[in-house]
Order: structure tokens, then C-alpha cells, then sequence
């Protein structure tokens, strides 16, 4: 367990401390839960309320909250932002240090300075890991791969061949990249099979889920860009492309060949077909379909939203409607102009 004061944690997130500087805490929590010895923050104004019977050593809030929180305030125009910087200070280290006798490396592998590998980890041929790279148990780096410093790879990870992976980047388990695309080719009844030659390049300080597919590229690599953050079971398919800081929520899917700007976030559920663009800023809201390229940043849904059921029936037989009925009133309007005329 970390024990920060209050004044290094200021400085640990830029914040101004009111209150005494010295004051001891070793942990986070939220408003409704947190005890003297721990930190929380206010995000959200609905959660406001609770700061008035709030046992928290410390709140991080703005300060135009201040007032509402008798003990010791740190200040920030963002507070969430404050969180997750701290939140970094009290999470637990990687489990394993050193390497373990279990693993297994390839000769000819270049390993790095304090590097972690757990039990049962395997290095391949001609593998490069950096300094300080940590890999769970009972992952595989496959051949010609190479991993940045300061990466982290948790336990069940798998990185076929020529993978190149930068630094300070986190890969949780069950993670696979660079598995072939889905790329076959007719033939008759039959499909033949369309190897997939290409590898997968993630940028630094990129974060991949649990469960997430990266597949390789067919001949060129399926990229993916700096500061990136991949949710839990998203499939990226071969050759997409995501530009530097993109974001993509659970149980996304983004057919091959489609790029996607800088600063895109992708809600869950979302389906993006192939070989289209997306411009730099878009935002897709959840369970969306996106079926053409987007060229101009801002936000774009598809779909219904929830309504009770019986509603619902009678709107989607009417949707079935819509073209029969547009051409009604298109016919309406012009025998009225016909009238007016």
C-alpha cells in the first residue's frame, strides 16, 4: 500500500491544496465509501450531495465546488482528469519481477534492461524487448517481434510474428494481434485461402482490452497510432488504420482496409464496413452503423432508440412505409400546386 501527503499529491497532479500539506493518504475511493485516510473527486455535479456527509481525507473538485466541502480540497478545471492522473499513483505494480526460469527464450532474442517475465512466457526467434518490459504469465511474443520500452503485457497475451509494439504501452489478457485477416478468394464452390503477408504496428502509449483482436495486414500493416485506446473484445480488421489518440468502446467491429482520423471516439456496439474513411474528430455514438466514409468531424448515430414495445412495432412497420408514403405526398404536392396554379 502507497502513502502519498496531500502536498505531493498536489504536485503529483498540479492541483491547489487547501488544507494542511502534511495530511497522509494511501488510497482512492468514491465520495459515498471513501474513509479519512483516502482521496476522491467530484466529476460529476450529481453526485454534489454526497460531499456534505463525505468522510474523504481529501476531495479533488474545481473550485467553484470548494464551498461545498468542509475538509481538505484539491483544485483543478478538472477534476476527472486529477483522478486519473492520481489513480495511477496507487495502482498495484506488475506481480512478477525478474525472469522466471519457466520462460522460455530464444537464443538469438535480445532482452532488454529489468525486464519482468512471468511463468511460462515464451520469446521467439529474433524477438527485441526494451528496457522494463513486463510480460504475464503464459504469453507468447512470436518471432521478429519487437516491444518498446516500458510496455506492459498481461498474462494470456499473444503476439504472432512481426508484431512491433511501442513504448509504454498495455496489453490485457486474452489480447491477440496480428491474426490473419479474413481475406479469401472465390473459387467455385470452394474459397481459397489469401495469406496475409503484412503485421501489425501499434504507436507508444497505446492500450489494448481484453479479448481484443488486432489482425496482421494482408500486404501492408494494419496500423494502429499513438495514444490509441482499444476497450474490451474489439475486432480490428486487416489493413485498418486509427489515427494518434482515437478511442474505441467494447464490442466494436471496424472491417478491413477502413481508416479512421486522430480523435475519433467509437461508442460500443458500433459496426464500421470496409474501405472507408473517417475523418479526423468524428464521434460515433453506440450501436451505430456506419455504411460511407465521414468527411467533416462531429458526431453521427444510426438506428432507433429504445422505446416500449408495442410503439416500437407499429414505427418499424411504418418505416417499411416511408417510400410509399413519400411518394404520396409527393403526388399530393403537386396536384396542390396543380390547384393553386
Amino acid at each position: 500500500m502507497r502513502h502519498l501527503t496531500l502536498g505531493n499529491i498536489a504536485d503529483l497532479i498540479g492541483a491547489e491544496l487547501i488544507g494542511d500539506a502534511s495530511y497522509p493518504v494511501n488510497g482512492l475511493a468514491t465520495l459515498a465509501s471513501a474513509l479519512p485516510h483516502q482521496v476522491s473527486f467530484l466529476a460529476n455535479m450529481k453526485y454534489a450531495s454526497q460531499l456534505a456527509y463525505s468522510q474523504a481525507g481529501a476531495v479533488i473538485l474545481n473550485r467553484d465546488q470548494a464551498k461545498l466541502f468542509a475538509g481538505h480540497c484539491l483544485l483543478l478545471d478538472n477534476p476527472y482528469l486529477g483522478y486519473a492522473k492520481l489513480s495511477q499513483a496507487f495502482a498495484p505494480a506488475f506481480g512478477f519481477k525478474g525472469i522466471d526460469a519457466s520462460a522460455q527464450i530464444h537464443s538469438t532474442a535480445s532482452i532488454g534492461k529489468e525486464v519482468n517475465l512471468a511463468a511460462g512466457v515464451v520469446i521467439g526467434e529474433g524477438v527485441i524487448l526494451g528496457d522494463k518490459v513486463s510480460i504475464g504469465a503464459n504469453s507468447v511474443v512470436g518471432s521478429r517481434c519487437v516491444i518498446g520500452s516500458n510496455t506492459s503485457l498481461a498474462a494470456n497475451v499473444t503476439l504472432y510474428h512481426d508484431i512491433v509494439v511501442g513504448e509504454a504501452c498495455i496489453i490485457h489478457s486474452g489480447a491477440i494481434i496480428g491474426a490473419d485477416g479474413f481475406g479469401f478468394a472465390k473459387d467455385g464452390q470452394d474459397w481459397v485461402k489469401i495469406s496475409q503477408l503484412g503485421g501489425v504496428t501499434l504507436g507508444d502509449h497505446v492500450e489494448v482490452g481484453a479479448g481484443t483482436s488486432i489482425d496482421r495486414g494482408a500486404l501492408d500493416n494494419t496500423i494502429i497510432g499513438h495514444g490509441v485506446k482499444l476497450d474490451n473484445q474489439v475486432q480490428i480488421a486487416h489493413n485498418v488504420e486509427l489515427g494518434d489518440y482515437t478511442a474505441v468502446a467494447g464490442c466494436t467491429a471496424i472491417a478491413g482496409s477502413t481508416k479512421l482520423g486522430k480523435h475519433c471516439t467509437i461508442a460500443g456496439a458500433c459496426g464500421i464496413t470496409g474501405h472507408l474513411t473517417l475523418a479526423d474528430g468524428v464521434h460515433v455514438t453506440a450501436m451505430s452503423l456506419v455504411t460511407h466514409s465521414i468527411s467533416e468531424a462531429g458526431a453521427y448515430s444510426s438506428g432507433t432508440g429504445l422505446d416500449k414495445n408495442q410503439k416500437w412495432r407499429r414505427n418499424a412497420a411504418r418505416f417499411k412505409q416511408l417510400d410509399q408514403m413519400a411518394k404520396r405526398i409527393k403526388q399530393l404536392e403537386f396536384e396542390m400546386n396543380q390547384l393553386q396554379g
